[in-house]
């Protein structure tokens, strides 16, 4: 990095804390890594609450009721971890998300626009991104811990724990039948 290139960065970094800041106990360090990593977090949240939506409007088939309802319940539950995240960066003195191009720079979640996907196809996938959210809160919680902020890790135990859930109840809609008790 240059020094010009560097003394920017400081720059901006000071403006950012002069009009953004929230006093905090926590290290500068530790609110920039924290606040960090709830941002690329937040963005995965945004990527599979649409994602979740896309599969909740375009679902078919003879499980329709059951699985349109599933995931307009679980749409709805990650939905709701969005503004808690973004305000706990803020909070601590962080930043969070500005942009949907932010958003899609950061996310894991990898996006499905398809014209049509099977239920079971639908249902693997939604379970396969939560177990990647699941790894994703872990690594955060992770840093959360290590930064002595223990609100962060509070949340992002009970967010881990809804993720979990989610990840089981897809799970089991997508079990092979035994017998025939369909």
């Amino acid at each position: 990095m240059s020094t010009t290139t560097a003394k920017a960065a400081t720059a901006k970094e000071a403006h950012i804390k002069e009009y953004l800041g929230t006093p905090t106990d926590l290290k500068a360090d530790k609110v920039k890594a924290v606040a960090g990593g709830l941002s690329e977090v937040l963005a995965d949240v945004f990527a599979l609450y649409i994602k979740t939506k896309n599969f909740h409007w375009h679902m078919s088939g003879r499980h329709f009721r059951d699985y349109h309802l599933l995931l307009d319940e679980q749409s709805q539950q990650i939905f709701a971890m969005t503004d808690p995240m973004a305000e706990r960066a803020r909070k601590i003195g962080g930043t969070t998300l500005h942009s949907v191009g932010e958003i899609a720079r950061k996310t894991k979640i990898s996006d499905n626009d398809a014209l049509y996907v099977t239920p079971e196809d639908m249902l693997s996938e939604l379970r396969e991104d939560n177990l990647t959210l699941t790894k994703r809160l872990r690594a955060v919680h992770a840093i959360a811990s290590d930064a002595g902020d223990v609100a962060t890790t509070s949340l992002l135990e009970t967010w881990i724990d809804e993720t979990e859930r989610r990840t089981w109840f897809l799970f089991e809609s997508t079990r092979p039948v035994f017998g025939h008790n369909e």
